[in-house]
């Protein structure tokens, strides 16, 4: 009788400890693996920083920036100021599309195949025709209020609607977004704005001086409060009732995501414009080799946001300088291609 009521506790014990451990281990192994490749995407990141300041209609060295006043004047009021509004941009942007991806559940989904940076021009344009003495803090809030809204919409949608096929979820996105593009086109011919409105929400970055930019600066605060967070955006993504188990607040949880991509939406379509794809690539790169822990992968997702924007704007300023190819075209133009092989390499 001894004999059978001993052994099973200690066994137990055992197994349980030798899981932990194992679990460890491979927490462990997959760190180490991550710090060569952030080690290189850091080295990379810091090559496009610096050819982004040296890059433009005049060329840039090292040694014009010690000896000419002129010069250092265009470093400080003109390369540097683009270069930050560059780095929080892609960080902003790439931060929004994993937050999006966690509430929604589904690697295809970011702003712009969601409707919010559609909702977000939108915003924008009634401000403009509604109170058209207020400054961009104005129009932001705006573009805050309608891309938060346009945002709850389309997760009522999704969850009403319960798709076999994830492609079918950006797929709506992008039919949902048409619609709201569709109607801010139509308010601006009726307002007679639409020529300058399909100018000045072209993502651009030729225009960023100093002086005019600083509301970019706001995603500092959300790229902290989601990191802070991170842990709970991924029990988001586990789904509504496992999270509801686990103690989390869904509701007030979804509500604060949506918040945080409002905010950094609005924030950049009233500094640069719209940028597409930024937020849906990167997201989708880092998950495939370094999985869904928002804990552990948020650096490397703010990072590879930062450099694939800055290698875009790079090209654009490249490819017919001194002009210059505005960066919502290259980042379309890569992200759409990059969108696209995604998608195959999930339905192979």
């Amino acid at each position: 009788m001894s004999q059978d009521s001993n052994p099973p506790p200690r066994n137990d014990r055992f197994r349980s400890n030798h899981i932990t451990a194992s679990q460890t281990d491979t927490l462990t192994l997959k760190q180490n693996k991550m710090l060569p490749s952030i080690r290189g995407l850091l080295l990379f990141f810091v090559t496009l920083c610096f050819t982004s300041v040296l890059i433009g209609a005049n060329h840039l060295s090292w040694a014009q920036l010690q000896s000419s006043d002129d010069i250092l004047l265009t470093l400080t009021a003109s390369r540097l100021p683009r270069l930050i509004a560059l780095v929080l941009t892609g960080v902003g942007l790439s931060v929004c599309g994993v937050i999006l991806q966690h509430i929604v559940r589904n690697k295809f989904v970011e702003p712009a195949t969601s409707g919010g940076l559609d909702a977000a021009k939108l915003g924008i344009l009634v401000a403009l025709t509604t109170v058209p003495t207020t400054g961009n803090l104005g129009r932001m809030l705006f573009a805050l209020a309608f891309c938060f809204a346009a945002s709850l919409i389309f997760v009522a949608i999704v969850r009403r609607i319960q798709f076999k096929n994830t492609v079918l979820v950006p797929v709506i996105g992008l039919m949902y977004g048409g619609v709201l593009s569709a109607i801010a086109e139509f308010y601006a011919y009726r307002n007679n704005i639409l020529q300058s409105m399909q100018g000045w929400l072209l993502g651009d970055f030729s225009k960023i001086v100093q002086g005019n930019y600083e509301i970019i600066y706001l995603i500092l605060p959300i790229v902290v409060v989601t990191y802070l967070y991170a842990h709970r955006f991924t029990v988001l993504g586990m789904g509504e009732g496992m999270a509801t188990s686990l103690g989390l607040n869904y509701p007030a949880t979804v509500a604060l995501g949506l918040m945080l991509v409002a905010v950094t939406v609005a924030a950049t379509v009233i500094t640069v414009g719209a940028i597409p794809f930024v937020g849906l690539v990167i997201p989708n790169l880092v998950a495939m080799y370094y999985g869904d822990n928002l804990g552990r992968t948020l650096p490397v997702v703010a990072l590879g946001g930062a450099s694939l924007l800055l290698a875009c704007d790079i090209l654009g300023r490249l490819l017919i300088h001194p002009f210059e190819v505005p960066i919502g075209l290259t980042a379309g133009g890569v992200g759409g291609v990059l969108f696209l092989m995604l998608i195959f390499w999930r339905n192979r």
